[in-house]
Order: C-alpha cells, then sequence, then structure tokens
C-alpha cells in the first residue's frame, strides 16, 4: 500500500471500470448472463466485506467508463478480486485499480 500524501489521511482501493475498445461480440443471452453473473459478483464481494460500494456510471461524456467499484483493501488485493469479474473475465470490462487518499473520517461506507 502506498503511505499517505499527509498525515490524517486514509485510503481506499477504487476499481474504475471501462468498457474496451474491442469488446467481445456475444449474442445477447449470453451477454445477459454475464451481466447477472457481474451484478452476482458485486454482491457477493459487498457481502465479504471487502467491497464498500458499486454501481454505474450515466450521463458522463466518455461513454467507455461503466463504472466504479468501492474496495476496503489494497490495491494488489483489489487487482486480484476485479479478475475475479465475469464481465473483466469475458473481456466486457476492464477494470483499472487506483488508490484514492482523503482526509481521515470523510468517507462513511456502509
Amino acid at each position: 500500500m502506498s503511505t499517505p500524501p499527509r498525515p490524517g489521511m486514509e485510503s481506499l482501493t477504487l476499481i474504475l471500470l471501462s468498457r474496451p475498445d474491442n469488446p467481445p461480440d456475444l449474442p445477447e443471452a449470453e451477454s445477459d448472463a454475464i451481466q447477472e453473473a457481474h451484478l452476482a459478483f458485486l454482491d457477493q464481494q459487498r457481502a465479504n466485506g471487502v467491497m464498500g460500494a458499486a454501481g454505474p456510471f450515466r450521463d458522463q461524456d466518455d461513454q467507455t467508463l461503466r463504472g466504479l467499484c468501492v474496495y476496503r483493501v489494497g490495491i494488489e488485493e483489489a487487482r486480484q478480486y476485479a479478475a475475479q469479474d465475469p464481465a473483466v473475465q469475458a473481456g466486457i470490462l476492464i477494470a483499472e485499480p487506483l488508490t484514492w487518499w482523503f482526509r481521515e473520517g470523510e468517507i462513511q461506507l456502509g
């Protein structure tokens, strides 16, 4: 885990989900099944306590940006979880991890 930019800060790992330049062309039924598996995967990560929040983007200028996952674990562990996401494994989404620093106590995840 990286070191805080200054004292009194804490971090979360963000996984930015985006659509690749050349996503696979899948039948609708297969795409729907992968989406359901993706949502079930996110629910399981929440239930396991490693993810604090996740959801899709709307109204963004860059339509390749699809969503965000907020993990309570370090970047390497979050990278490993994201690689297990069925949509990432199918090549429908790309998972880009980053560490986000903020003032201690500013963010409360349920």
